[in-house]
């Protein structure tokens, strides 16, 4: 199951995990005729099973209605995400609630459901997207930071939880990646943002898939794990 699926990053890890064989169940909350677009094309290009569902992951019960679908579960990727840019005292609770809900409590919500679907075969991988600023924060990115941070902490506390039960938890701590969400920055703040990155470029989408699959494939031994993607910005 991938969440936020319709574009960028989720986009990439549903096209990276169908050309492994992989069934899928793909979530977005607005674009879902580019969700079926997707799932259409994964369909015919690799011979898997795509399911689209039009949920905000962060209403627990939509996410509920989406794993009513689903008898089994092998791999949760938490990718759905919303940003805001902005000074804190001039944003509105609803904004703060927004980001909160999409970020973080969509973590929450998924795994409540997903988990038990994972402890009746004894395993199951779960990975989150998460962001540089959940490890450093971001001035006009308060929120946003918050949401990640708590989505770190959460990766790290529910591996330790769920590891006698076979059920890895990790997290991809990405830097600046070249998707949507990056769109409302000028050149200029694009180039003074590269000239910090020793790679001196930004990332890409495929290349955050192709860690999701590695870390869907990985040792069981591997878990609780936060692993910054950025360059070798930090």
């Amino acid at each position: 199951m991938v969440s936020g699926a319709s574009r960028g990053i989720g986009r990439a890890v549903a096209e990276r995990f169908a050309s492994q064989g992989y069934d899928l169940v793909l979530t977005c909350a607005r674009s879902y005729p580019a969700l079926c677009g997707l799932a259409k094309e994964l369909e015919g290009k690799y011979g898997v099973r795509c399911l689209a569902f039009q949920a905000d992951m962060g209403d627990y019960g939509q996410v509920c209605r989406v794993f009513q679908e689903m008898d089994r579960l092998d791999v949760l990727v938490n990718n759905a995400g919303v940003s805001y840019v902005g000074l804190l005292s001039e944003m509105e609770v609803e904004d703060w609630r927004n980001v909160m809900g999409t970020n973080l409590d969509s973590c929450f919500y998924t795994c409540k459901c997903a988990i038990p679907l994972m402890l009746g075969r004894h395993q199951g991988r779960i990975i989150n997207i998460s962001s540089v600023w959940g490890c450093v924060g971001a001035s006009m990115e308060v929120a946003y930071s918050a949401s990640k941070g708590g989505m770190n902490a959460f990766t790290r506390a529910l591996a330790k939880e769920l590891a006698p039960s076979n059920i890895q938890v990790n997290a991809i701590a990405c830097g600046l990646i070249d998707t949507d969400m990056n769109r409302h920055l000028s050149k200029e703040e694009l180039d003074a943002l590269k000239e910090e990155i020793p790679a001196d470029r930004m990332g890409s989408a495929e290349e955050v898939a192709d860690l999701a699959l590695q870390l869907a494939c990985a040792p069981d031994y591997l878990t609780g794990q936060v692993i910054q993607m950025d360059g070798g910005w930090r």
